[in-house]
């Protein structure tokens, strides 16, 4: 009886530990599904954003040129 009784106890062991590497993996593709949605995100931002990083950035490199410009005037005595 005790020999019956093994190969079912080992097949839900096997069936257990079946299940539990299948959960690891789907818990995987789910960290790593998240991971990506985040870069995504923040991909997004970026794309959104760069239009008035670039304003912006232009803004200053006027701004620096009139001082310049300014500071070169002033010096030549005009």
């Amino acid at each position: 009886m005790a020999d019956a009784e093994s190969p079912a106890a080992f097949d839900i062991e096997a069936q257990r530990a079946q299940i539990r590497r299948a959960q690891e993996a789907t818990d995987r593709f789910v960290a790593e599904q998240h991971a990506l949605m985040v870069e995504a995100a923040k991909l997004n931002r970026d794309r959104t954003l760069a239009p008035w990083q670039v304003a912006l950035s232009g803004m200053a490199a006027g701004a620096a040129f009139f001082g310049a410009g300014a500071a070169f005037i002033k010096l030549l005595g005009a």
